[in-house]
């Protein structure tokens, strides 16, 4: 009998859904704002602040990891509960994430008990805010050699953590801090 997804402990995820990168494609734009529209008839735009395509699928020309990451500032008011029901009913996978900004959670689609399924989205609930990803976002927009430099070392790392994904994000830290406090101090 297969396992459901959330009875796999973290190294087997790691082994169905390893690190995987490739070159950037125009699609990834269009498939953020299909998300999008739907993420709004689903939750009401009325909940939301604003909602941004950031990530490495959000800078052209940038190797990435075939997911689409969305920052979807939600309202302090929202009735979590029905969001996450709301969430829930176009696909979505609920993550709560205690170490995360407010409101703590997150939400993933596309991953199936057999590996990824067509595109991957991760949608990051936060309240409203001033959020370093969209600075690491937008600094990378306008210096295309900072963002070669980042997809090299994304490159290099994917071989040293192919199925770890927390080595991975943990590797890329120091970099992405660093381009983040210097956009925030030149924006």
């Amino acid at each position: 009998m297969e396992k459901v997804l959330g009875e796999l402990t973290k190294e087997e995820l790691w082994r169905l859904f390893p690190i995987i990168l490739c070159e950037h494609k125009a699609i990834w734009k269009e498939n953020y704002f299909v998300e999008k529209t739907m993420i709004e008839h689903a939750i009401g735009s009325q909940n939301i602040i604003r909602i941004n395509h950031f990530g490495s699928t959000a800078v052209p020309n940038l190797i990435a990891k075939p997911t689409i990451d969305i920052l979807l500032e939600i309202k302090e008011d929202v009735d979590i509960v029905k969001f996450i029901s709301s969430m829930r009913s176009i696909g979505y996978i609920y993550s709560e994430q205690p170490r995360k900004p407010a409101p703590h959670m997150m939400f993933m689609k596309g991953y199936t008990p057999t590996g990824f399924k067509e595109q991957v989205f991760h949608v990051h609930a936060r309240y409203g805010g001033d959020w370093d990803e969209l600075y690491f976002r937008d600094y990378l927009l306008k210096h295309p050699e900072i963002a070669e430099e980042y997809g090299k070392l994304k490159m290099e790392l994917q071989k040293k953590y192919k199925h770890d994904r927390d080595g991975y994000t943990d590797a890329k830290t120091e970099f992405i801090k660093g381009i983040t406090k210097l956009a925030r101090e030149k924006m």
